[in-house]
């Protein structure tokens, strides 16, 4: 049983969860050893937000311009079928999305590559001399309208978070966010604009410290590297970690920088991992993290390549154990920007959990 003597970390006495790869087993000690965050119970809010409908962020001419995603055309609109179906969009509060402006895009991505973004995008002009500094070309091909994509996936995130903002709402989601890999100057990884980190400045307008977790296959390695200098905001990434895997970035000894340091957690996992372990894996890591980090805000990427039968072949999970793992967060009750990520196959377990 973990007590504040052990700060936030386990005892030396416990064996290493199952499931974690080798360099995982460390993390209990270095965060013990190393942790400098102030142990102090989250405080419990007035609202526990029972009676606000989560806020679902929808407009049938998003989805039209999420569905050119070439990677994964038609996805948003089989989501939303989804979602229709179980008639989940009569449980929650759906809003329109804004459009993401150029200064709101600048909050974080440099002038410099959003202007190159917006020149090939209008030309659609995928063999630019200058596309390969920012990143474009091969995974991130520079089609045409892919700016107007990028703006219309950052506001729809900024919207959210907006939302959560004004008291509209405990929970806010837009599925077709989640893009977590781009950079400040450079796309990478499929995505073209990071809707997450730009969600996470706009909540960081009313919430002093913002969580960060990243249940997608892969290292939410733009966020992270978006926020490794700062104390404001925690990132906490469960994927796979191994040669040749993209990123290739997450290794557990990635904590952070400077102010940062000790703010970014990575738990790298075995392939194979079924939904009891991750679970385990993932309520184990979260429970230290919300006790020290005492967040005010969260920002949940839920992609679902973790799930048996994704092209990645890598994870065995199920929506079951993703929606365990979605409800534990959401029992702290807090403001919490739920985002969609990579997955290919059409599942939509997380609203699913919600209505439950």
């Amino acid at each position: 049983m973990l007590t504040r003597e052990h700060r936030c970390g386990r005892s030396e006495e416990q064996e290493p969860e199952p499931g974690l790869s080798p360099k995982k087993a460390g993390i209990g000690r270095w965060l013990r050893n190393g942790c400098k965050w102030k142990m102090e119970e989250p405080e419990e809010p007035a609202d526990g937000g029972q009676s606000l409908p989560p806020v679902y962020i929808y407009s049938p001419e998003y989805v039209s311009m999420c569905d050119s995603l070439a990677k994964v055309p038609k996805r948003a609109s089989m989501v939303h079928s989804l979602i229709e179906a179980y008639a989940l969009h009569k449980q929650m509060r759906i809003v329109k999305p804004k459009v993401a402006s150029m200064e709101e895009m600048a909050t974080f991505h440099t002038d410099a590559y959003l202007q190159h973004l917006q020149k090939v995008s209008q030309e659609g002009d995928d063999d630019h001399p200058d596309s390969i500094e920012y990143g474009l070309g091969y995974d991130c091909p520079a089609t045409e309208g892919i700016f107007d994509y990028a703006a219309a996936v950052g506001g729809a995130t900024i919207t959210a978070a907006q939302c959560l903002i004004d008291g509209m709402c405990k929970i806010a989601i837009n599925w077709s966010g989640g893009w977590h890999h781009a950079k400040k100057d450079e796309a990478s990884g499929f995505c073209y604009l990071n809707d997450a980190v730009l969600g996470i400045l706009r909540l960081r307008r009313k919430f002093d410290r913002i969580l960060y977790v990243d249940l997608d296959l892969h290292h939410g390695d733009g966020v992270e590297d978006a926020f490794s200098f700062t104390s404001k905001v925690m990132t906490v990434s469960l994927h796979k970690f191994s040669p040749g895997f993209f990123p290739g970035t997450g290794d557990v000894s990635d904590v952070g920088l400077g102010k940062g340091r000790y703010y970014s957690v990575n738990v790298p996992i075995q392939d194979g991992i079924q939904d009891e372990k991750y679970y385990h894996i993932c309520e184990s890591v979260l429970k230290e993290v919300y006790i020290a980090f005492n967040p005010k805000a969260v920002v949940l990427q839920l992609g679902a390549d973790t799930i048996a039968g994704d092209p990645m072949c890598s994870f065995n999970m199920t929506p079951v154990g993703i929606g365990k793992c979605l409800k534990y967060i959401l029992q702290w009750q807090l403001a919490t920007l739920i985002l969609g990520g990579d997955w290919i196959i059409p599942t939509c377990p997380w609203s699913r959990s919600l209505s439950q």
